[in-house]
């Protein structure tokens, strides 16, 4: 059985910390369900990480939902939340309710994220009132990325952090089952995961959230273009495959590689008659 929103709340409610983790692809998918992760993104953070674009915005839904159908295929407890990307639930709310319902129908996926807090409250609503759960995204969205002029944390003055606020209520209150706090000062993400009854999931906002997200290339270290500052590296993988690469290249060069351990044999009587 998958995990639900449901299940996902009651865990804010006993105090039990939850672990969100980015997946692009089959394999990654099944490792990080089998490990029993309850939650899985198809962050549009695919555009940097596997698309090699320098930030979010030129991902596409198409390419959004060829990754999230190979997600589903691989996460078979983990509820499998699709990120809505740049500019298809912008424009109006005939928008979102088309695009969401690609991630859910197309995708297969058991949700959908997007950005914004009191600008969205509406589609957010509308998008539930259909019956498709929604994560929301408030804080640093990268998305906006150009209009904050970079990666800077949000909610540091009096002003910025009661928007802040204003922003989950109102996504609380559309009917969000959860919202991520991304780059937002420790103190502030607490207050706000104190005054809402939904599940807060951190990225760079503390350990006073309800939960934690990270991209899993930050965590494995196989994505060494920026490593941000909230991200702690479990492994290295990126020196791992390095090695191995240039071990591969090196043992075909030398014909080392393929050993008879590599081959498969026949008996060379079928080929008297062919030299």
């Amino acid at each position: 059985m998958r995990v639900t929103i449901n299940q996902i709340k009651e865990m804010k409610s006993r105090g039990e910390k939850i672990t969100m983790l980015t997946a692009y692809d089959y394999v990654t998918a099944r490792i990080v369900d089998e490990a029993g992760v309850p939650l899985i993104l198809v962050g549009d953070s695919l555009g940097m990480v596997v698309l090699g674009f320098e930030s979010t915005i030129p991902v596409k839904i198409e390419e959004m939902l060829h990754h999230a159908k190979a997600v589903v295929r691989g996460a078979k407890k983990a509820l499998v939340i699709g990120d809505m990307p740049f500019m298809t639930y912008h424009v109006s709310v005939e928008d979102a309710l088309r695009n969401a319902a690609r991630f859910i129908q197309d995708a297969g996926c058991q949700a959908v994220k997007l950005e914004g807090g009191v600008t969205v409250a509406e589609k957010v609503r509308r998008i539930v009132d259909c019956g498709i759960p929604v994560m929301g995204h408030i804080g640093l969205t990268p998305q906006s990325i150009h209009q904050f002029g970079g990666h800077k944390i949000q909610g540091k003055t009096p002003e910025a952090a009661r928007r802040l606020l204003e922003d989950a209520l109102a996504l609380e209150k559309a009917g969000a089952f959860a919202v991520v706090l991304e780059t937002v000062p420790a103190p502030l993400a607490a207050l706000i995961t104190r005054k809402i009854g939904i599940p807060t999931i951190g990225i760079g906002a503390g350990a006073g959230c309800d939960g934690q997200v990270q991209v899993i290339n930050d965590i494995l270290g196989s994505y060494t273009d920026f490593v941000p500052k909230h991200a702690k590296q479990y492994a290295k993988l990126v020196d791992i495959m390095s090695t191995a690469v240039a071990e591969y290249h090196k043992e075909v060069k030398a014909g080392e590689f393929p050993t008879d351990a590599q081959s498969f044999p026949m008996d060379e009587s079928v080929l008297d008659g062919l030299d």
